[in-house]
């Protein structure tokens, strides 16, 4: 116990606890302390008497006490030795790993690698793409001899040519020349990033240039390897459709008889070439906008369906040939919604800020899903041939609107009084318990969030089947995968249970047709829960990002004048 009197002080033998009370002090500096030698009255056991000039000269003898003999008390008693011990001990260099830290590079991997992926947006923007200009092969609008005109639309003339030069094969000399207008500097950036990304998706490919001694002013020469002059919308309209595609898919004329069964399974066949064309277009930031028959060729080569036409494409991935409240489509193929974005979204800001952003808005719009009610019209197509004119298709769309896009209202509507044609299609996607209209209606929808993606459509137990080529042990691997992780577990549920409506009465374990009309009739509560609160917070967390996104970015792209992509297409004077 320490005891202070008038003038001076009285030190006796301090409790360690004490010590904790006691202000922080300077670091010991190696002072000399100065005892005095106890008198005889005092008992030197018990107690030490000093005198001090004043009260912060004891608390520093005191620390210098019990510190500068080197040691001092045990950690264990004195519980301030471990941060001196700790601070002589050398630093380890060595990286520790943490649960947070583990969870925070996770999550970052998971963001860039997530769709339309931003680490490998910018590995193919500033890395690939440079190397391949150094490596592929130049043309020169001299290199080509013009040949059979192939088609002609609004914004190009397609030829089939040949080079000037002997080639060392036939099938490198066959070559597709477009001449295009306008959007051909979109479509030259398309073909090249599908090129490196997803090259068996579209038609191979080759180089495209700036060739400005027309007549007509600047035109964009694009050049593709030939694959093939018959379009899907050419193969449909034959009355031979399907049976007409596999002999093209297959070389050969199979013995079998015709019916619905072998129908669907040729229909399978070029819904799971075309998904999986569609799938590596989107999963590489690319939305097609135009998808249609008349977009999708056959390959004579690989005698797979290609896509082609990629001048309405966007790349959201860096935001080229995007622009908020405008949009190019095909009305008789084109989603309700029309955009493929929210009008709200901003217009793009440079490619890095692009590209760092386009995860979170590709979550926010599904714009993939666009492709993917045209994808269900081409469907609904090849299942109806009613459906493959202008007229019928036309007419369907009327229908659809009617009925708010609900395909099950659509067919109680034209089901009782359908023809022969109409009650074949319905039979084919009958087939199975109904997976192929399962399928078709969740493709076909009013709200673009409910449609599937390419992947869980892929994963749809409508392609459990062998279809009339067996898959390569890749696309085994992807198909094994999208199932694994795309499965659209709600649309399953509702198959199993119209099965268990089908299986018989309740006594059997299965459910009426009038308890489940019961279900689908039972509403939901309109009182206001925690989660539908919670649910109306995001969005409107989400339309003031957008609204601040939209604000700051239409400033930015006023000083933009050119295209800076355009410049790296190369120019023939």
């Amino acid at each position: 116990m320490a005891t202070v009197a008038s003038g001076g002080a009285s030190l006796g033998i301090i409790s360690p606890r004490n010590l904790k009370s006691m202000p922080p002090s300077s670091p010991f500096l190696g002072k000399k302390l100065k005892s005095i030698k106890p008198s005889s009255k005092t008992n030197t056991i018990s107690r030490i008497h000093t005198n001090f000039t004043s009260k912060a000269e004891l608390i520093h003898t005191v620390r210098d006490l019990f510190v500068g003999v080197g040691v001092g008390l045990p950690c264990t008693v004195m519980e301030c030795g471990d941060i001196i011990y700790r601070s002589t001990l050398p630093k380890s260099n060595e990286l520790t790993i943490t649960t947070t830290g583990a969870a925070l590079a996770l999550g970052a991997l998971s963001y860039l690698w997530a769709t339309p992926g931003v680490a490998p947006g910018f590995f193919d923007m500033f890395v690939l793409a440079f190397l391949e200009r150094f490596f592929r092969t130049t043309y020169r609008k001299d290199d080509f001899v013009l040949g059979k005109k192939l088609g002609e639309g609004a914004f190009g003339v397609v030829y089939r040519v040949s080079l000037a030069k002997k080639p060392s094969s036939k099938k490198e000399g066959d070559l597709v020349l477009k001449k295009a207008t306008e959007y051909g500097a979109v479509e030259i950036w398309m073909n090249e990033r599908v090129r490196r990304a997803c090259a068996n998706c579209c038609a191979d490919f080759l180089y495209g240039f700036l060739e400005s001694s027309s007549k007509k002013g600047g035109e964009y020469w694009l050049i593709w390897r030939y694959e093939g002059e018959s379009t899907l919308s050419d193969l449909t309209q034959s009355k031979d459709f399907p049976y007409n595609v596999e002999t093209m898919i297959l070389g050969e004329v199979q013995a079998l008889p015709k019916g619905i069964e072998r129908e669907n399974r040729i229909i399978q066949t070029i819904m799971r070439q075309l998904l999986f064309a569609l799938d590596g277009l989107h999963s590489t930031g690319i939305v097609h906008r135009d998808i249609k028959p008349q977009n999708i060729i056959f390959s004579e080569g690989s005698r797979t369906f290609k896509i082609i036409d990629l001048g309405a494409a966007a790349d959201l991935r860096v935001g080229i040939n995007y622009i908020p409240k405008e949009f190019l489509l095909d009305p008789r193929y084109a989603a309700p919604e029309q955009y493929i974005m929210s009008t709200q979204t901003p217009s793009a800001p440079s490619a890095p800020v692009a590209a760092a952003l386009s995860p979170v808005l590709w979550q926010l719009n599904l714009p993939d899903r666009f492709d993917i009610y045209s994808t269900g019209l081409i469907f609904l197509q090849m299942a109806f041939p009613g459906f493959r004119t202008d007229n019928g298709l036309i007419q369907f769309n009327r229908q659809l609107k009617r009925c708010d896009y609900d395909l099950n209202a659509w067919r109680k509507t034209v089901e009782p009084r359908a023809g022969v044609e109409l009650r074949r299609g319905f039979e084919l996607l009958d087939l199975d318990g109904g997976i192929g209209w399962e399928l078709l209606t969740s493709m076909v929808r009013y709200k673009a969030r409910q449609r599937v993606s390419a992947k869980a459509a892929l994963a749809h137990p409508y392609f459990d089947r062998e279809a009339l080529l067996a898959l390569s042990f890749m696309q085994n691997l992807r198909l094994q995968f999208f199932r694994a992780t795309q499965q659209d577990y709600s649309e399953a549920a509702k198959w199993i249970i119209q099965l268990m409506a089908r299986s018989g009465t309740e006594k059997e374990g299965g459910f009426t047709e009038a308890q489940l009309q019961e279900l689908r009739e039972t509403k939901p509560k309109k009182k206001a829960s925690p989660q539908r609160n919670a649910l109306a917070s995001a969005l409107r967390l989400q339309r003031k990002i957008l609204r601040t996104l939209n604000e700051s970015m239409d400033e930015f792209n006023t000083r933009r004048k050119s295209l800076w992509w355009s410049r790296w297409i190369p120019k023939e004077e």
